[in-house]
């Protein structure tokens, strides 16, 4: 005897209502693993959030209009000394200019750190274009080691005549050193002594 009753339809429905919760735990676990490279990569091409950008060559020409960048050093977790040697300088907008930060480490051992940079209003992060930049790589530095870096960027000449930026008279350029989470992924396990 067959049990076709009213509960077979119910089974269907469940199931078909379990499977569609399961693929939308999965879709959203995927979007979230995705979405801080692409939010990163959102950053970098729009400028969004003060993020910088990377350029390949600098503008062929360079404004009247000057603007002040001011620059910031910071370090987070790391035994390291590290500071702009200039405060500020003033630049002609499209102008290709090289400034100098310097970074110490103070701690026993070698360490591997990476900077990450923002800009000063955020507005100005889409203008604020680096041809050469420590930021680039992670830099590992010995014991007492000291190491002078330099930074080859340009404000885009768009700068003066986009509405959110063209009476602006200074940019921040922020770096903060963290540890980097490249190096301490590669560094090999040690095993405790039994």
């Amino acid at each position: 005897m067959s049990s076709t009753g009213p509960s077979d339809p119910n089974r269907r429905r469940n199931a078909r209502v379990a499977l569609a919760c399961a693929a939308g735990f999965a879709g959203m676990l995927g979007v979230a693993y995705a979405s801080v490279p692409l939010y990163r990569a959102f950053c970098e091409l729009t400028g969004f959030d003060g993020t910088t950008r990377r350029a390949e060559a600098a503008p062929g020409r360079a404004l009247e209009q000057t603007l002040v960048v001011r620059f910031d050093a910071n370090v987070r977790d790391l035994p390291w000394e590290f500071r702009a040697q200039q405060r500020k300088q003033t630049v002609k907008i499209g102008e290709t200019k090289l400034a100098y930060f310097k970074v110490t480490n103070r701690g026993a051992s070698p360490v591997t750190g990476r900077a990450v940079f923002n800009v000063v209003p955020e507005e100005a992060g889409r203008y604020f274009q680096k041809l050469d930049c420590f930021c680039f790589t992670d830099q590992t530095l010995q014991p007492g080691q000291t190491m002078d870096m330099p930074v080859l960027y340009f404000i885009d000449p768009k700068f003066a005549a986009d509405r959110e930026t063209k009476g602006e008279p200074e940019v921040t350029l922020s770096y903060t050193f963290f540890p980097s989470t490249k190096a301490q992924a590669a560094a090999p396990k040690t095993q405790p002594e039994g």
